[in-house]
């Protein structure tokens, strides 16, 4: 690929209404959705309402991950996120996630509750080698009280308990949170989850927020997008068109090519099942979601090492 065509560009529309079109760059990050919308939990926040009955995407076969994985290098692919639904509910995760850290630095995103250790002893082992194994843990607050109404009941502990099960293997989290609180909660609730990470032994926190999606199950919970929550032409204007995770990555799912991790409920999401067209294919900004993207930047990608300024502006790892 030329230097020209490794970055993205957006295309206005005549219309200033209208939403722009995305052309994405290089395709950097592939993300494999190894368990569809099949989840142990049901989340009052999840913008794709996963749940333990939600198989409206289905399991990929190890067959499957193989095969992306191994197209994914004439692309060009650098790093690998292995999602849900709920990654350790799949049969075959240990050897999905070795398989994946054989083409590059991998990162899975869990909610902690499944993590037993003899799957953590044989990840320890195989991120021993070339590439590095990240894990993403969701909680919702500092405290049962803040995160199990969202999450059920006893998550919390679980997810913590999953938590220190992988610092007593080296590894060193990602804590993800989904900001359900009003704004000016944010220093106070990030000081708050940062002292009970180092309470439980952590001594780096890494801790990443995110905004809440207002789709899915969490528009039924507060209500959704406004209809002026949109992005317009004209908005992608001197925009940093690389923190928007469609500009360079794309979602392998059961029922083919996604063009991000979040607008998994959207038919024209779909961008079929051809990994090397859908890394070129165009798509227009038109979908409520994108403005929270465009608002905030790069929600879906791993934090940086350097802590924000305003703990959850951005994310990063806790001084």
């Amino acid at each position: 690929m030329s230097l020209e065509h490794s970055r993205p560009r957006a295309r206005s529309h005549p219309d200033p209404t209208a939403p722009p079109i995305l052309e994405p760059g290089h395709l950097d990050a592939l993300w494999l959705q190894v368990t569809g919308t099949l989840c142990n939990l049901r989340c009052g926040h999840c913008f794709i309402s996963c749940g333990p009955d939600n198989r409206a995407l289905g399991l990929l076969s190890i067959e499957d991950v193989r095969r992306r994985l191994e197209e994914s290098v004439g692309l060009g692919v650098r790093e690998y996120y292995v999602t849900g639904g709920e990654p350790f509910l799949h049969p075959g995760i240990v050897d999905i996630l070795t398989l994946a850290l054989s083409y590059g630095p991998t990162t899975v995103l869990t909610n902690g509750t499944l993590l037993k250790p003899r799957h953590v002893e044989l990840l320890a082992a195989a991120a021993a080698g070339r590439f590095s194994l990240e894990f993403r843990i969701s909680i919702d607050g500092p405290d049962p009280a803040s995160n199990d109404g969202l999450r059920g009941e006893g998550s919390f502990e679980r997810a913590m308990e999953g938590f220190d099960l992988l610092v007593s293997f080296g590894f060193l989290p990602i804590v993800t949170v989904v900001r359900t609180w009003e704004t000016e909660a944010d220093p106070e609730v990030y000081r708050r989850i940062v002292a009970m990470l180092r309470e439980r032994g952590c001594e780096k926190p890494r801790v990443k927020t995110m905004p809440a999606l207002r789709i899915g199950a969490e528009a039924q919970r507060s209500g959704g997008y406004a209809a002026d929550e949109r992005v317009v032409s004209g908005m992608l204007d001197d925009y940093d068109l690389d923190q928007l995770v469609c500009a360079h990555a794309r979602v392998v799912t059961d029922h083919g090519i996604w063009v991000c991790p979040i607008l998994l409920d959207a038919p024209d999401g779909n961008l079929g099942d051809d990994l090397t067209v859908a890394a070129r294919a165009p798509f227009a900004l038109s979908h409520a979601a994108c403005h929270t993207c465009w608002l905030h930047g790069a929600i879906c990608s791993n934090p940086g090492v350097v802590a924000p300024e305003t703990p959850f502006a951005t994310a990063g790892a806790a001084t």
